[in-house]
């Protein structure tokens, strides 16, 4: 077991203890925010010999492990408040509307003084500590009954988009819809993993407070991005990775090399977003957004308009959708017709069910990049990869890794990607990789990008001769038949 999987698992086991007190998994992973915080705050205010406080002395991490009883459950809640609405802009965001759901003091003190305390976070290198609060909120997302895991994006995947995107230490990156910030997170390791001996110290320090920025909507989790940001070493006290807004609520004044995100999936969105011509009745449930091509209540649709609006010129994407965007008509048939001739869509990777904490969510992956105007359409080749056929995971039985996708990243071929062959041919039917010409995906019905080739081997299981299969209904239908009739002479006898 690595030393971020036992980490995980001494703090997760005491989890266990507070849920009989009725505290959720999320309600756990909030208070260890807070408490994580503190911690390392103090740790860099030892190591700095007092020259770099964070937190003001009299709620810092000090003040809370020498209380014990009603004292430390006061102070706690006390600590709490005052840095909710402290002048330093990253408390108050992790802080904001913070409350301490540990109800029993003694409790409480264990976590600090037993859990906590014993271990030394800055001592430990930045990939355990960061995986360790990973390992929480991967935990977390398994709480499906609470709905956790809607903001967690499958690791391996999120590793190889990043692998094939291939960021460098000169790319702005955003993700809009950025949850706990798995896709920024990647990006710092994978650019740290390939550039860090090229990158000078001034650099690595403009990357890590200026190159990486997510944006998300629910408080709760804009906490836990940040938290997990600040145990990557990302971020500063003055200049906050991610940022409570609605990616979605008006024009980008922010535009980005590299774009990853995996929007919210679900129900289509209370609010329309609607083209500056369009008019509606109900404006105070609609939203104008000039710069994009429909009008639309479907949060995905406007989400991959949006991302498109991020983009810098030449700028790249990866965007996880569900596959209604692919195919649904009207406003995404008129989405999909603008993006395949306004940048070059070039890559589809069709995802298996099984991958999201969500049942039964059929995902792909879109991959373009952003061009300047130009008479001709930009997309000449869709090249798709079906991993959803015959292919089978599951969150626990057999959970995705990324060898997984190690045929993808190599079809894929990032190093150059107009150098590409298909697995694909007549005379082999199971071939994962194809592409589509430009011509033949707008000749098709509504523009429908929901392409699949490869036989379901399901639907070959066992299959029986057709005399057979018919001499089987054949029988059934006698049996029913005569079952209707002693019913129907039942009836009659109860009658007479």
């Amino acid at each position: 077991m690595s030393d971020a999987q036992i980490i995980v698992q001494k703090l997760w086991n005491y989890c266990n203890v507070l849920r009989d007190d009725g505290l959720s998994y999320g309600d756990y992973v909030e208070q260890l925010t807070f408490l994580l915080f503190l911690k390392m705050a103090d740790e860099r205010l030892q190591q700095s010999g007092g020259n770099e406080r964070i937190v003001p002395e009299d709620y810092d991490w000090q003040s809370l492990k020498n209380l014990d009883g009603p004292e430390l459950d006061d102070h706690y809640r006390k600590t709490l408040e005052a840095l909710s609405k402290s002048s330093d802009e990253r408390l108050r965001v992790i802080f904001s509307k913070a409350q301490n759901k540990v109800q029993d003091p003694a409790k409480l003190r264990r976590l600090i003084v037993d859990l906590i305390d014993k271990e030394n976070w800055s001592s430990l290198d930045s990939d355990v500590k960061g995986d360790a609060y990973e390992g929480l909120l991967q935990k977390n997302a398994e709480d499906t009954k609470g709905g956790a895991g809607q903001y967690f994006t499958p690791r391996p995947l999120i590793q190889a988009i990043v692998d094939v995107m291939q960021p460098g230490p000169e790319d702005t990156i955003c993700d809009p819809a950025c949850g706990t910030g798995g896709f920024l997170l990647a990006v710092h390791n994978y650019v740290y993993t390939h550039h860090r001996k090229m990158m000078s110290g001034e650099e690595r320090q403009r990357f890590d407070t200026e190159h990486l920025r997510g944006y998300e909507l629910v408080d709760s989790v804009v906490r836990l991005g940040l938290m997990n940001m600040a145990l990557h070493g990302i971020g500063s006290g003055t200049n906050i990775p991610i940022v409570r807004k609605d990616s979605l609520d008006k024009v980008p004044d922010e535009h980005f090399k590299v774009v990853l995100t995996n929007p919210p999936f679900g129900k289509k969105s209370a609010v329309t977003f609607v083209t500056k011509e369009e008019k509606q009745d109900k404006k105070d449930l609609t939203t104008v957004r000039t710069d994009f091509w429909a009008s639309t209540a479907n949060k995905q649709l406007n989400f991959l308009q949006h991302v498109y609006t991020m983009l810098e010129i030449e700028g790249r994407a990866a965007v996880v959708l569900p596959d209604n965007v692919l195919f649904e008509g009207g406003a995404g048939k008129t989405i999909r017709e603008n993006l395949l001739r306004i940048c070059d869509v070039h890559t589809l990777l069709r995802l298996p069910t099984g991958l999201f904490y969500a049942q039964g969510v059929k995902a792909n992956v879109l991959f373009f990049d952003r061009k300047p105007a130009r008479e001709d359409a930009w997309t000449e080749r869709l090249w798709i990869y079906d991993f959803r056929t015959n292919q089978n995971f599951t969150l626990k039985e057999r959970p995705l890794k990324r060898s997984d996708l190690n045929e993808f990243v190599e079809c894929f071929n990032p190093g150059n990607r107009f150098d590409r062959k298909p697995t694909w041919s007549e005379e082999n039917p199971k071939g994962r990789w194809r592409d589509y010409t430009y011509e033949q995906l707008t000749q098709r019905d509504k523009i429908n990008l929901d392409i699949f080739w490869v036989p379901d081997d399901s639907l070959n299981d066992n299959l029986e001769e057709p005399d057979v299969i018919a001499s089987r209904m054949f029988e059934n239908l006698q049996l029913a038949m005569r079952r209707i009739n002693l019913i129907m002479n039942d009836m009659q006898e109860d009658s007479k």
